[in-house]
C-alpha cells in the first residue's frame, strides 16, 4: 500500500508540473510567434507567401500548419513526390524558379489555397538539440519574377535558426500535453493499487473483477484501437465506453451514442450516414448523420448485434474507407471517429449463424473487454446501492435515508439478474415506498423478487436469514484474522483475497472495534 501511495503522489505531482508548463505556454501563443513569421518572412526575401511545415515525429507526417492563406486549416505534404518531403528527408535547401511549368505537390496547395506557384526557396527547420529535422520554411514567389539565389539559402538560414525555437516549442508543447493524458490514466491505475475509489467518480468498483476491467479499460483508451464491450444487459457498458472515451486523446471530441435495436431498418441508412432535404418522402430537412456527428471523437454502437443484415456492408465500406454520403447527395464527407461496440449477446455466434457479417465482425473492434455481471462482483453491490439511494433521494427531493442492515445484507444475496440497472430501479422502489418514515428503510418494501428470496433462505420464518448467517461468519472472520495479524489491515485483507478498501467497508458496516 505504502508503495502504491508514493507512486500515485509522484504521478500527481509530475502532472502538475506538466500542466503548469503547458498552460505557460498555450496554443494561442504558439500560433502568434508562427503568424509573425509567415507575415515577416515574405517582407525579408522580397517574395509573395511563406509557409511553415512541421515535421510531426510520432506520425511521421508532414504538416502545413503555418503559412499565407492557410489560416485555421492543415495541409498534410507527402513524403515522397514534394519539394518540403525531399528537403525534410534529406536535409538539404532546395531552389525551384521552374515550378509553373511543372506538376508536383505544390499544385495541390495552390488548388487549396487558390494560389499559383513560381517559383520557391525551401530550408529545412533543424532541432537546437540534436541534428533531427523538425519542419521546413518555403517562401514563394520572388517579386518582378526574379530568381532565388543562393545568397537567399544564406539569409533564409539565419533566419530559421530562430523561427527553430518555435516549431520545437510546438512539439514539445503537443508532446507534454501527450504525456499529461498518458499520466492521468496512470495516476488512476495507481489509485485504484492503492485501494482508493472516488465515490462522486462515474464507475463504483470494489471487487477485483471490475477494478481489473477499468484497469484494461484505461489502457486500451491510450491506443488508437476500436473496443468490443460484452456482458449481459444492465451490467454498465455505456459507463465503460464513456470512461475510454474521455481518458483518450478524443475525450474533446463528441461522444455520439447509438442503439442499434432502436432505429427502425427503413431508417437505419439515413440514421448513419444522414439526408439532404426531399431524399426521400418524409425528409423534409436535411439531416447530419451519426457518422458525420462523431467526426473527431466516438462512436459508440450498443446493441451491435442487432444491426440489420441489409446496412451491414454498406456499414462496413463506411468505416473501411472512413467516407460516405448523405443520401440524396453524391459528395462524399470525410469520417475520423473512433468505435466502441457492445452487444449483450454472443456475436462470435452471431457471425457462426450467418446474421452477422464475418468482416465486419473483424473489422469492429481489436480489444474485447468482458464485463462481469453483479453477482460475480458482490463487493460492488452496497456501494453501488448507496450512491443510487443518495441520488435518488436528490432527485426526489427527500431527506437522506439509510438501508436497514436486514436490506443490505437481502441485496447482497441476491443474484441481480438484471444487473446494476435492476439495482438501481429497487433502490428507487424503496424511496418511492418508504413515504415519510423514519429511520433506516427495511426489506418489507423490497420487489417481489427479493421478497421471495427472503422465503426461500428462511422458508419457516423461525430460523436466520441465510444474510443473517453470513455477517455472523464474516464478522468471527474478520476478527479472528485481524487478532492473527496484530490489526494489519494490508495483511488482513491478502489473507481474506479481498481488497483493503472492501475490508474497510465491512470494518465500517458492522462496526467492528479495530
Amino acid at each position: 500500500m505504502r508503495d502504491s501511495n508514493v507512486i500515485y503522489d509522484r504521478l500527481v505531482h509530475l502532472k502538475d508540473r506538466l500542466d503548469s508548463v503547458n498552460r505557460a505556454w498555450t496554443g494561442s501563443d504558439h500560433e502568434a510567434l508562427m503568424m509573425f513569421f509567415v507575415q515577416v518572412l515574405p517582407e525579408v526575401m522580397r517574395a509573395e507567401r511563406c509557409s511553415i511545415f512541421v515535421n510531426d515525429p510520432r506520425s511521421a507526417t508532414i504538416w502545413l500548419k503555418y503559412g499565407t492563406g492557410v489560416s485555421e486549416r492543415t495541409i498534410e505534404a507527402p513524403k515522397q513526390g514534394s519539394v518540403v518531403g525531399e528537403v525534410i528527408a534529406q536535409g538539404e535547401a532546395r531552389i525551384h524558379n521552374d515550378l509553373s511549368q511543372k506538376e508536383g505537390f505544390h499544385t495541390i496547395a495552390d488548388r487549396e489555397t487558390q494560389f499559383q506557384t513560381r517559383n520557391m526557396i525551401c530550408i529545412p527547420v533543424r532541432s537546437m538539440v540534436g541534428d533531427r529535422i523538425v519542419g521546413a520554411v518555403q517562401v514563394l514567389n520572388r517579386h518582378d519574377d526574379l530568381s532565388f539565389t543562393e545568397e537567399d539559402i544564406t539569409l533564409l538560414n539565419k533566419i530559421v535558426r530562430y523561427l527553430s525555437l518555435g516549431v520545437e516549442s510546438f512539439l514539445l508543447n503537443d508532446e507534454v500535453g501527450r504525456i499529461s493524458r498518458h499520466l492521468q490514466n496512470e495516476i488512476d491505475l495507481a489509485r485504484r493499487m492503492a485501494g482508493e475509489q472516488d465515490d462522486d467518480g462515474p464507475i463504483i468498483a470494489r471487487s477485483s473483477k471490475m477494478i481489473e476491467r477499468i484497469e484494461m479499460a484505461l489502457k486500451v483508451s491510450l491506443a488508437p484501437v476500436n473496443v468490443y464491450l460484452t456482458g449481459e444487459s444492465g451490467v454498465g457498458k455505456e459507463l465503460i465506453a464513456r470512461l475510454i472515451h474521455e481518458s483518450s486523446d478524443r475525450k474533446d471530441g463528441p461522444f455520439v451514442a447509438v442503439n442499434c435495436s432502436s432505429i427502425p431498418e427503413n431508417l437505419m441508412e439515413s440514421e448513419f450516414f444522414g439526408h439532404e432535404k426531399g431524399a426521400f418522402t418524409g425528409a423534409i430537412n436535411r439531416r447530419i448523420g451519426r457518422f458525420e456527428e462523431a467526426t473527431g471523437g466516438t462512436l459508440f454502437l450498443d446493441e451491435i448485434a442487432d444491426m440489420p443484415q441489409a446496412i451491414q456492408p454498406k456499414f462496413l465500406r463506411a468505416i473501411q474507407e472512413r467516407e460516405g454520403a448523405r443520401l440524396g447527395e453524391n459528395q462524399l464527407i470525410k469520417y475520423d471517429f473512433r468505435i466502441i461496440s457492445a452487444s449483450a449477446r454472443n456475436l462470435l455466434k452471431e457471425v457462426e449463424e450467418g446474421r452477422f457479417r464475418e468482416d465486419l465482425y473483424f473489422r469492429l473492434f481489436a480489444v474485447e473487454l468482458v464485463i462481469p455481471p453483479l453477482r460475480e462482483r458482490r463487493e460492488d453491490i452496497i456501494p453501488l446501492a448507496m450512491r443510487f439511494l443518495r441520488d435518488t433521494c436528490q432527485r426526489f427531493d427527500r431527506k437522506a435515508l439509510t438501508l436497514a442492515p436486514e436490506t443490505l445484507l437481502l441485496f447482497e444475496t441476491f443474484d441481480w439478474p438484471g444487473n446494476v440497472r435492476q439495482l438501481q430501479h429497487e433502490v428507487e422502489r424503496l424511496v418511492a415506498l418508504s413515504g415519510d418514515e423514519d429511520g433506516p428503510i427495511p426489506p418489507d418494501f423490497c420487489s417481489d423478487q427479493l421478497q421471495r428470496q427472503r422465503e426461500r433462505v428462511s422458508p419457516t420464518g423461525d430460523g436466520y436469514l441465510l444474510g443473517e448467517h453470513k455477517a455472523r461468519m464474516e464478522i468471527d472472520l474478520i476478527h479472528r484474522v485481524l487478532e492473527k495479524t496484530g490489526g494489519n489491515k494490508n495483511r488482513a485483507s491478502k489473507l481474506m483475497g479481498i481488497t483493503r478498501q472492501s475490508l474497510h467497508n465491512k470494518i465500517k458496516r458492522y462496526r467492528i472495534n479495530t
